[in-house]
């Protein structure tokens, strides 16, 4: 196959939420006929609610920083499916994902021909094992997995990762991993295993129950990632000067993601990188800096800026946590209008979303996504403030035209803030790029 078939085929699998099937026999078949490319090197898993890509991100700046050749897998992506696939810091190829999904696609088939596997294996799963492929041809040092979705079954947790870290948890996917915060912890803790060091940031009253349980069930001692921060000077933009102390370490940092709630994320990174001394990486204090520096994670409170038009806000906030996060980023950074472009998927609970963001906004646009979970602009409209203008709403059905309306209804001086959804993320950022 070539990238363009690799990706029909992916495609072709289903949505990876809505097609998912719980459970880690299919992947760990895949795996083991792959030669369990999985144990040619150490994997750091990283699971929870909101925070994770962020701590990936930093995490893998800092292991390049400290020369250490990295791998990261991610989900999901913006634009386009090889972001998924990192190597020392570098999106895999075109050319090179479509050879290991080949590879990966043939394996499936012949393990469902051979009456090994019913069916197979899906969209996330196999984009697992292209990533886990790709990192052993490479052969990288370390890879760091982000958790797709929950964590007992989910594609990652099959290559039994010997540092699991777990950035805060929150409500997100409950029709999947459970109505209650107990139920979800459950779910996400279930990566702690006998032989991991693990890695556990703050977390509410709840959770922690649940994750000290898991941890004296299997007789670990969690290290516990509780971010000393002191803000030494506001840089203008969200952008913050801070000072980290972990382990009676100081580091004195430069953040270029923004929003205080990047402060977590980045002392959980910290604390995975001292960790990783523990088995006989190199990394330096000056490799922390320069890591937590450089890093970026793209669709999260991230700007883009034209002299000639308003400039673009783009934030996942795809549930209750991530949209309190964006909230207090636009209260405590941006004072201009808001025209807020919003979409979301079915399996949302808007509620709380909604309440965070709709009333920050002058003007909204209601758009969906071209996604199958994708929800209708009528269904998104029932969460508006009863006392929202209706001269200031505006529905439309492709994220085409809710990027023409921003455009049209904004002033130079506005901020567009698009969100809801990674998906709407990527799919506006791809249209932006290609518009003239």
């Amino acid at each position: 196959m070539n990238f363009d078939e690799s990706l029909a085929y992916l495609l072709a699998l289903g949505n990876e939420v809505s097609a998912m099937k719980l459970g880690l026999e299919n992947i760990g078949k895949l795996l083991f006929a792959l030669g369990n490319p999985e144990k040619n090197f150490l994997k750091v898993q990283i699971a929870g609610t909101n925070g994770k890509g962020s701590t990936c991100a930093f995490l893998e700046a800092i292991c390049v920083s400290a020369k250490i050749k990295t791998g990261l897998t991610t989900s999901p992506h913006l634009i386009s499916i090889t972001e998924r696939v990192k190597i020392d810091g570098q999106e895999i190829s075109e050319e090179d994902f479509a050879r290991h999904a080949t590879k990966i696609r043939d394996i499936s088939e012949s393990l469902v021909r051979q009456n090994e596997l019913e069916t197979v294996p899906t969209y996330f799963e196999q984009v697992t094992a292209i990533a886990l492929s790709a990192f052993a041809e490479a052969k990288v040092e370390l890879a760091i997995l982000e958790t797709g979705l929950g964590g007992r079954f989910d594609a990652t947790t099959a290559a039994k990762a010997e540092i699991v870290a777990i950035t805060p948890i929150d409500f997100d996917h409950e029709q999947i991993l459970g109505t209650t915060l107990t139920e979800i912890a459950s779910e996400k803790a279930a990566i702690i295993r006998n032989d991991t060091k693990v890695l556990v940031t703050a977390q509410k009253p709840e959770v922690e129950i649940v994750i000290k349980g898991k941890c004296r069930e299997v007789g670990v001692e969690p290290i516990r990632s509780i971010p000393n921060v002191k803000l030494i000077e506001n840089l203008g933009g969200g952008l913050l000067c801070l000072s980290f102390t972990a382990k009676q370490t100081n580091y004195k940092v430069d953040l270029r993601m923004r929003g205080k709630h990047q402060w977590t994320n980045a002392a959980l990174a910290i604390y995975a990188a001292e960790t990783l001394r523990d088995f006989n990486f190199k990394i330096s204090k000056e490799s922390i800096i320069t890591g937590l520096e450089t890093a970026e994670h793209k669709g999260r409170l991230e700007f883009w800026s034209n002299p000639h038009a308003p400039p673009i806000l783009f934030d996942g906030a795809h549930n209750a946590a991530g949209a309190e996060a964006l909230r207090e980023y636009l209260d405590e950074f941006i004072q201009q209008p808001i025209t807020l472009v919003f979409g979301a998927m079915r399996d949302k609970d808007l509620s709380e979303i909604a309440a965070a963001l709709f009333s920050k906004a002058n003007k909204i646009i209601f758009t969906k996504p071209d996604n199958p979970r994708s929800m209708e602009t009528t269904d998104l409209m029932k969460f508006l403030p009863p006392n929202f203008a209706k001269a200031s709403i505006y529905r439309t059905e492709t994220v085409e035209k809710a990027l023409e309306t921003a455009k049209e209804i904004s002033a130079v001086d506005d901020l567009i803030c698009i969100t809801g959804s990674l998906y709407l993320v990527g799919e506006a950022q791809k249209l932006l790029i290609e518009m003239p």
